[in-house]
């Protein structure tokens, strides 16, 4: 089994999930008493937060970058960006190590490409949904063109809720509700499918919130990297 490498705590909220989600399926699959051999590096995610905020993405880059370093060297053969938003640094940490890094946006299109999804409606942070990182990386790689909330308002409350609440562990009905909102202004507009395109959004609502395919990145990227671990497929190496 290779060793899974997490870059982890932005926010742990998530990266309790991704830890709970790899350990689940590779004793679904080993059965037994079987575990992730995992090695994970948990931020302050306040301070992620302040560099994001002030736009130092640089210094973001290289905070990611030097634990990614550290994780290879204690022997992760894979590593993770437990985050949607910070893959917008993928390609700089790709670079500061000799591993492969397991992208999120390549493990939540395969089985999007696979279902013949052509138009989600990717509910993320503002970061992702409003800059080009996520979604040029779908269209360009993938063919899929995925839309955003149509006005500002309703991609900062999607942010907001996020930052605001569920990063600090909240979670409330009113929220759900103004995400099925959205959801279903979506749909209206065309959207053939949902991509929780935050680590968090599953905390609050999945598939029995709407009649559209719902793909959860986190449980996905998580089981990209168990795939990896456990030698079966390497096709989503970035």
């Amino acid at each position: 089994m290779h060793t899974i490498g997490l870059i982890g705590g932005m926010s742990w909220e998530s990266t309790a999930v991704y830890y709970r989600r790899i350990n689940e399926q590779v004793r679904e699959r080993l059965g037994g008493l079987h575990s992730a051999d995992v090695l994970m590096r948990s931020v302050d995610f306040d301070g992620i937060v302040a560099l994001q905020r002030a736009g130092d993405w640089t210094q973001a880059a290289a905070v990611l970058a030097g634990i990614g370093r550290d994780l290879e060297k204690a022997g992760a053969g894979c590593l993770l960006i437990c985050t949607n938003t910070m893959h917008k640094l993928a390609d700089e940490v790709q670079r500061a190590v000799s591993v492969p890094l397991l992208h999120i946006v390549d493990a939540t299109a395969a089985p999007l490409k696979e279902k013949r999804i052509s138009k989600p409606l990717l509910l993320a942070t503002r970061f992702t949904m409003e800059e080009e990182f996520y979604r040029a990386r779908l269209r360009h790689r993938f063919g899929i063109e995925a839309m955003v909330p149509e006005t500002s308002d309703e991609r900062g409350m999607v942010h907001d809720v996020i930052f605001g609440e569920l990063c600090c562990g909240v979670v409330k009905d009113s929220s759900r509700e103004a995400y099925r909102a959205v959801i279903a202004r979506g749909k209206a507009r065309g959207a053939d499918a949902v991509i929780l395109g935050c680590t968090e959004i599953g905390l609050l609502i999945g598939q029995d919130d709407t009649d559209l395919p719902v793909f959860d990145s986190t449980f996905l990227h998580a089981d990209a990297a168990v795939d990896f671990a456990l030698a079966k497929s390497a096709a989503l190496v970035a």
